[in-house]
C-alpha cells in the first residue's frame, strides 16, 4: 500500500472509532407526545450506548419499561445531550436498542 493509503485507512478507522465512542443515535418509538417518533443524533452520555432508546434503558435501568420513565429518560437527553441531528423514525434501530423487543406505546 502506498503512503496515502495507509494514512487515509488510520484517518478513517480513528473516525470510526470516535463516532462510536462519542455519538448515540437516540431512537424514540411513537408515543402520545410524538406519533411519528424521531430519531436523533446526539452526543454520548455516561449511561446510553451507540444506538439507543428510551425503552432501552429503562429496561437497563428499572428492569421494566413505563411511560413515567419514558418521560423522565427523555427529559433527561433533552436536558443534557446536545442533539446534533434529528431525524425519521427507524424501526429497525429501535429493536436493535430493545434487543428485538417491542413495548407498547
Amino acid at each position: 500500500m502506498t503512503h496515502k493509503k495507509i494514512v487515509a485507512l488510520v484517518v478513517l478507522v480513528v473516525t470510526i472509532i470516535v463516532i462510536y465512542t462519542q455519538i448515540t443515535l437516540f431512537v424514540i418509538p411513537p408515543i402520545g407526545a410524538i406519533p411519528e417518533g424521531k430519531t436523533v443524533v446526539i452526543t454520548r452520555m455516561n449511561k446510553t450506548e451507540f444506538i439507543d432508546s428510551p425503552d432501552a434503558m429503562c429496561q437497563r435501568i428499572q428492569g421494566g419499561v413505563n411511560l413515567l420513565c419514558r418521560g423522565m429518560v427523555m427529559g433527561a437527553v433533552v436536558d443534557q445531550a446536545t442533539i446534533l441531528a434529528r431525524l425519521p423514525y427507524s424501526a429497525w434501530l429501535y429493536s436493535i436498542s430493545t434487543g428485538g423487543k417491542i413495548y407498547d406505546r
